[in-house]
């Protein structure tokens, strides 16, 4: 892949980076202001890497909750990357330490990154440039949000939390252009998604829209 290209990927990612920073911000500062040491959100956000899960067992421990509800909340939140890791499964190398490393890295935002790309080149780059820069971005938000702790408070005061969604839709919108099957589908899931949300935990609407891909048509197309 030609410098340029590579450039172009890096200068796209930065949006969904500077986005994730802004949220990372906000988890740090909740943690420590809810009553958590510093060393918890930190060494979370290296070792989970998963955003709404970490908000939701952050929620648990702050709500008087145990270690093990707490995982449990976050583990049932986050297991729609079982499905995003199938999509991403030939974008990780054939060596066991780099699809180690990789299915650390997969996020909605990575894999959403990823497979907006043209050809398996670019998106293969596209994985590996988006998933390294937003984890970096990520933790460093953290560690920020947890030192800050209250000066900051919650980026929802603001607006800013916005900015995650905001970037995923720009993400996806090419995919919704050109392709019928997948604006069925993301029509679909969008709808399921609304229909639960008022019921479920956060993070669980996410599994519900997957319920959308029955519509893709073809599967060999899929």
């Amino acid at each position: 892949m030609r410098t340029a290209e590579r450039t172009a990927l890096v200068r796209d990612s930065a949006l969904v980076w500077l986005a994730s920073g802004v949220v990372g911000v906000s988890f740090g500062a909740i943690s420590v202001t809810g009553g958590l040491p510093v060393w918890v959100p930190v060494v979370m956000s290296l070792l989970v890497y998963a955003g709404s899960a970490q908000f939701s067992a952050v929620g648990v421990l702050l709500a008087g909750g145990g270690p093990v509800a707490a995982a449990a909340t976050g583990l049932l939140l986050n297991t729609r990357t079982a499905a995003f890791s199938l999509a991403v499964a030939d974008l990780l190398g054939r060596g066991r330490l780099a699809r180690l490393l990789g299915a650390h890295l997969v996020t909605d935002e990575t894999v959403a990154f990823a497979l907006a790309q043209p050809d398996p080149a670019r998106r293969r780059a596209a994985f590996w440039i988006s998933g390294l820069g937003l984890f970096a971005v990520w933790n460093l938000g953290v560690l920020a949000g947890a030192l800050a702790g209250g000066a900051l408070g919650d980026t929802g005061t603001y607006g800013l939390d916005a900015a995650f969604p905001a970037v995923l839709v720009a993400l996806v919108l090419p995919a919704l252009r050109d392709s019928p099957a997948t604006r069925r589908s993301a029509l679909l899931g969008a709808g399921l998604a609304l229909a639960v949300t008022p019921a479920v935990p956060a993070g669980v609407p996410v599994l519900v829209a997957l319920a959308g891909l029955v519509l893709h048509g073809d599967r060999r197309t899929a």
